[in-house]
């Protein structure tokens, strides 16, 4: 029984401010760990860097080695909607960060939001 290797997801969700790790089952549906770059850094200005994701991304993999699960899929997820559609700086060093931990990653996919015309834009954003 010991020698079955649990899966496991991580949703990274990486704004330029801040950072946001969960993990949970392969169905998505229990969240076994959940860290942000606030629960690491105090300074706000600092929650978005990669070195606060890398921090976040440690605490993580540890989770997700007491839990016993060694093999991920990584989510990540940028503000998207009208805001952003590209991740924040803090992403790659993130994914990077749960392979020196030790995790292996089986994908890496981006499910970012991305309007189909849907709401209208800011009026700096809206020029010709």
């Amino acid at each position: 029984m010991s020698d079955v290797k649990r899966e496991g997801i991580v949703h990274i969700y990486s704004s330029h401010n801040n950072i946001l790790m969960l993990l949970t089952d392969i169905t998505g549906a229990e969240t076994l760990a959940k860290c942000t770059g606030g629960m690491v850094e105090k300074a706000d200005h600092k929650q978005g860097t990669p070195y606060t994701a890398m921090k976040v991304a440690e605490v993580i993999a540890n989770k997700a080695k007491e839990k016993g699960i060694e093999t991920v899929i990584v989510k990540v997820r940028a503000p998207g909607g009208n805001k952003s559609l590209s991740p924040g700086k803090g992403s790659e060093a993130a994914i990077r960060s749960l392979t020196r931990n030790g995790l292996k990653i089986k994908s890496i996919e981006n499910v970012t939001p991305i309007p189909h015309d849907g709401c209208r834009k800011k009026k700096k954003f809206r020029k010709k």
